[in-house]
């Protein structure tokens, strides 16, 4: 039991290491795309490999149906807001936090 429980926590911790990893590379992308300076992209890149691989490696503890599905909502819970914060005007609906960005499904404006 303790072991199945271990599994789970490493597979949960190597996920959401991915997660962050992979929207701070998506972040940088951004920021590169907006004309800012090319290290941005070879930042952006490395981050995003490397949270590629710890997302590989959570494979070992877990199937690929349920990791897969797990990471898409951490990415999607984290990468939505972190956009509307970033990247378009601070308007009160932007501030409102997670309610409102997950409610509309998109950031509001």
């Amino acid at each position: 039991m303790a072991t199945q429980l271990t599994t789970k926590f490493i597979f949960l911790e190597l996920i959401f290491l991915a997660t962050v990893l992979e929207v701070a590379g998506d972040v940088f992308f951004k920021k590169w795309s907006m004309g800012q300076s090319s290290s941005l992209l070879y930042t952006g890149g490395i981050l995003y490999a490397i949270g590629s691989i710890f997302w590989i490696i959570s494979l070992k503890y877990e199937l690929l149906s349920r990791a897969i599905s797990i990471f898409t909502i951490l990415k999607s819970d984290c990468a939505r807001p972190r956009g509307c914060t970033l990247f378009q005007g601070r308007s009160f609906g932007n501030k409102q936090g997670w309610y409102r960005t997950l409610d509309t499904g998109g950031c509001a404006n």
